[in-house]
Order: C-alpha cells, then structure tokens, then sequence
C-alpha cells in the first residue's frame, strides 16, 4: 500500500468498474479502516487518505512481535505447557518489577553472541520475553532454572556513600579515609590501603566521566550531588537487566533433594501471595506441598493434630550440611583424596581447582596436599582457577581474599 502512495497519500476515488479492481480496492478500504483505528491513517475526504510516516516501522515492529508470540508459544508447547498468548509479556527493556520464573527458553539476541534472551514462565501466571541480558550473568542457568529478572542495577553504591562520608567541605582525602580505616577496623583482612585503593580507583573512573576532580593524589574534589551523579553514570552505563539464579534445579529435582533448596526458602517464609493460582504459579505451589511431605517423610518436619507443620530447628543449614557431606564422600572417592567439611567461622585456604554445582548452592573445590573441601563460591575467585586463595566461612557464604586483592563493595 506503500508503494502506491504519493508522498504518503493514497486516492482511491478513481477506480477502474472491472470487478478485479473494484475488489481490490474494497480491501484495501478495509485496510485503511484498520489503520485509521490504530492511529496509523487518516481519511481528509472519502476515498482520500494520508499514511502516517511511522505507520511502517509500527508495522514491521508489530510484525516482529507476532514471531515473538508465535515463538513462545511454540517453545511451551514443546515442553508440554499451555498458555494463554493474552499472559504473554513482551519486555523492550529491562522489567520495572522483578520476575520469577523458570527459563523455558535461552538463545542468543544478536550474531556477536553479547546479549541473550530469555523466555520466563513467571510464578506471576504471566511469560515474560526479556532480551538484551548480559549471558555472564546467566552462565549457569538451564531451561528448568529458576531465575529472578529485576531492573537494571542503578542503585548507589556502598563506596560513594563512603566517599561522600569522608569528604569535608566538598574535598576527599584518602590519607584520611585511611586513618578512619585503620580506627575503626574497615579493611576487610586488615588490608586498609587496599581498601582505599579501590575507592580512589572508582573516583578515577568518575573523574573520566567528569562527575569528580582531581586535584592532587591527596586531594578530590567532590559535588554536593555526588552520589546521584555517580549513581545516574551507573545507570546509563548499565541498561541490561539485574540477573539472578536462584535455582540452577527445577521443580522436580528439588522436591526430593537432600540440600536446601529454593522450595525451600519459599515453603519457610509462608508467603505465597506472589503466586498465581494458575501456569507456573500454581506448579510451584503444587511442589512446595510435595516438597513439605517430603520433609515428613525424612523427618525433618512434623504435622501435628491440628494440621500444623513444625519443621527441624534450623532446617536449612540442616539440609545445606546433609548435601554437602553427601557430594563431599562421592567427590572423595573420585579424586582420592579425603573430604573435610568447613565449619562456620573457619578460614580455609588451598589451591581453587573447580565448581560443584549442589541443590544448596555452588561451591568452591578447594584442595590441599591432604584434603579438601567444598566452600560458597561467589564470582571474585572465577578468575584464581588453578591459584591458591583463602576464604572465610561465615553463615552459608564466604568472604575470599586473594593475595592482596580483597573482595570489596565497590
């Protein structure tokens, strides 16, 4: 219809009296009509009409998003799901609330390979499509994983809050954030230069983009609004979605393991109202009462006669230690070398030789000459595969130190 316009303006006055032609021109009257309703067309006189000039790339946008639904709906009903393409949620961005949901699909967004898509059955009863997310960030995740997508990262970080905290009269100084470090214990393992080194290394990233100035080593000169501006930079900066894996199992696998699982932690808060009573929604509620049964079964919780559940004091450090002693032994025989499980509190230091990917979470292999064992991973020791490192057990996590590289919040 494009084509035949003249400077976007179509006369369909004139028409030959042959029935082919008379019919052609009846459909594309009905053509117009439609665009006319979606704010694509206008009639200035009958059978005369303007094209809007975002009416094609409307069109070829609308067009595109047909193949996203029919792709959706192809990828579910391969794997057994029906829904309903009026749930399908088609994400230009990241999303403004975060979503829950299994990975029924992942593919690469662009041929470079740097940006990802995925298609979520989210515990909302709605599937999401949300593309242009960083593929680090979803590394472990498989179709069945259960992730979380939120809004890009904008939040001010831990280190600005610390600079403008130390600055007096709009002036930072390191030697004085030093002195204050050293009083009050701050560096992480006693390392306090570090520790301030890693702030003067992000007001040098903010000095390029102009936000902080440099006046000498000593001396930074720092806005009024600097945390808003450092925070605003991190935002433009940072448009991909905020990725997390909570659970690189699905639903099945989780319901009879021995660790502690994302089921888990969603059957102990009691708090279900985040969960449709339909799609994906509605399976995860059939499997926290499947996984509840399980832990009766196990005795890890009872039902008393009034139908409560008490579940076993500390229930997921209970489960977390099981599995953990369990993949422990079947690693030992395998590598020959004996297992010692970490206590809490304990500093454990060895050469990082892998990852064990457990119900309860990764770990970190950590090897001696006599023994190993199995820490919370967290991404600063990726790059140490194969060195020693040193981390400290704390809770179900780990702070690692590596060398005299500390794992800040910067």
């Amino acid at each position: 219809m494009t084509e035949e316009a003249d400077d976007r303006f179509l006369d369909l006055r004139h028409e030959p009296d042959e029935p082919r032609r008379q019919f052609n021109r009846a459909l594309r009257l009905r053509r117009l009509a439609k665009l006319e309703r979606m704010g694509l067309a206008i009639e200035h006189a009958p059978g005369v009409w303007e094209l809007s000039e975002h009416m094609e790339p409307t069109m070829r946008e609308m067009g595109e998003r047909g193949d996203i639904i029919r792709d959706m709906h192809k990828v579910l009903k391969a794997d057994g799901m029906e829904r309903d393409p009026l749930t399908f949620q088609i994400h230009d961005g990241p999303p403004e609330t975060p979503i829950v949901g299994r990975v029924v699909d992942k593919y690469l967004s662009d041929e470079l390979g740097e940006n990802l898509t995925l298609v979520v059955d989210g515990i909302d009863g709605q599937t999401h499509h949300v593309a242009g997310i960083d593929p680090a960030r979803v590394e472990d995740a498989r179709i069945g994983s259960i992730v979380e997508i939120g809004p890009a990262d904008t939040g001010q970080r831990p280190s600005d809050r610390s600079i403008a905290a130390i600055a007096e009269d709009g002036v930072y100084r390191p030697s004085r954030h030093l002195e204050q470090a050293k009083f009050e214990g701050r560096g992480p393992g006693g390392e306090y230069e570090e520790y301030v080194d890693a702030h003067v290394r992000r007001l040098e990233a903010l000095r390029r983009a102009g936000i902080v100035e440099r006046i000498d080593a000593d001396h930074w000169r720092i806005p009024d609004d600097f945390e808003s501006r450092a925070a605003a930079y991190d935002a433009g900066r940072n448009r991909q979605a905020s990725v997390r894996v909570l659970s690189v199992f699905d639903l099945e696998k989780q319901i009879g393991a021995d660790g502690a699982t994302w089921l888990d932690r969603r059957l102990l808060s009691a708090d279900a109202s985040d969960l449709a009573l339909a799609g994906f929604g509605q399976q995860v509620r059939e499997a926290i009462d499947q996984r509840r049964e399980h832990h009766i079964e196990q005795r890890d919780a009872t039902r008393s006669r009034d139908g409560r559940i008490f579940y076993r004091r500390s229930l997921l450090v209970t489960l977390r230690e099981r599995e953990i002693a369990r993949i422990g032994a079947e690693m030992a025989e395998g590598k020959g070398l004996p297992f010692r499980a970490a206590t809490d509190g304990e500093s454990v230091s060895g050469r990082f030789t892998g990852t064990a990917q457990l119900t309860s979470g990764k770990f970190a292999i950590v090897e001696k000459s006599h023994e190993f064992t199995l820490v919370p991973w967290r991404p600063v020791i990726d790059r140490q595969l194969g060195r020693e490192v040193t981390g400290i057990v704390q809770g179900g996590s780990a702070s690692w130190k590596i060398g005299r590289q500390n794992e800040l919040s910067i």
